[in-house]
């Protein structure tokens, strides 16, 4: 391998000067251009992993509502069945033959002249 002699000497000229001057710009440029870029990324990553952050939360709280959601739906039929019952419950209170049959049967009262015997259910008995 040979190796080479720096024995040559620079001119300062005044078109060397401009010229260095004119490359170390340059190099100063590219510095300050990768800086602003690398800050760039940086920003970019950040925003990236709180709008991803933020996607994941709202995501399990919107799978949260849904299920508390499917409950109370849950609940609401059956409050709405039960509703139902009761809404004919009080249509058949408003009957007086049905209100006297449940008085007849459950408190056992009776018609004038009338008698109630009890019979029992079970036919074992006989």
């Amino acid at each position: 391998m040979a190796v080479k002699n720096n024995r040559v000497t620079k001119l300062d000229s005044a078109y060397t000067r401009n010229y260095d001057a004119h490359q170390e710009r340059i190099k100063k440029r590219k510095k300050r251009l990768y800086r602003r870029l690398s800050l760039f990324v940086v920003l970019v990553v950040c925003l990236f992993g709180s709008l991803i952050t933020y996607h994941m939360n709202q995501r399990s709280t919107y799978e949260n509502k849904l299920k508390e959601y499917e409950q109370l739906q849950q609940n609401m039929d059956t409050l709405q069945a039960e509703e139902k019952n009761l809404q004919e419950e009080i249509k058949l209170l408003k009957d007086t033959d049905y209100v006297l049959q449940i008085a007849r049967k459950d408190y056992f009262l009776t018609k004038e002249g009338e008698i109630i015997f009890k019979i029992p259910e079970d036919e074992s008995s006989y």
